[in-house]
């Protein structure tokens, strides 16, 4: 009987591997705009081994799709899933920017802020400075474009943000 190459787990590899694998494939289709394979393979993925990132990408991945509600309910099994892991907070708040969701995204993105485990940190001050800038308060959301730059001086949107409400203060 031959082997079909997307079954879950065939001997070869452990389970964590072959999520991994899964996972790996279903980011390269969606960076190369095959949104609806990259789907596929994030759910292969969690199949095989349920884990936060997998929740948090296949959670980007819908929101590519402007299916909000879908994205947000990922990313909170990813939260159950690892706590401590701070994309998913930070991917909600911005999930519920552009859903117009002001307040109800600073709490995510004060989570995200203080996570244990994340390797862009600057993404949530960048986004609670949009909400910050949102609202008016205009100083308030340099200092936050400032922190993520701090973090990660050649974020472009942060940088861009910053110089651009900078400008308009000066």
């Amino acid at each position: 009987m031959e082997q079909n190459m997307t079954t879950p787990n065939d001997g070869s590899a452990s389970l964590k591997e072959r999520a991994q694998e899964f996972l790996q494939k279903a980011y390269r289709l969606q960076m190369s705009g095959h949104l609806n394979e990259a789907i596929e393979n994030y759910k292969q993925s969690i199949e095989v081994l349920p884990t936060a990132e997998a929740h948090t990408f296949l959670g980007w991945a819908y929101s590519f799709l402007g299916d909000f509600e879908s994205a947000i309910d990922q990313c909170k099994m990813a939260i159950e899933l690892d706590p401590d892991f701070g994309n998913p907070y930070n991917d909600i708040g911005a999930y519920m920017i552009q859903q117009g969701e002001l307040d109800e995204a600073i709490p995510y993105l004060e989570l995200a802020m203080h996570a244990k485990r994340y390797a862009t940190p600057h993404f949530p001050h960048y986004n609670y400075g949009r909400v910050l800038e949102r609202r008016g308060l205009w100083f308030e959301a340099l200092d936050e474009y400032k922190a993520s730059l701090e973090l990660e001086p050649n974020y472009t949107l942060a940088k861009d943000a910053f110089y651009r409400l900078q400008a308009l203060l000066n």
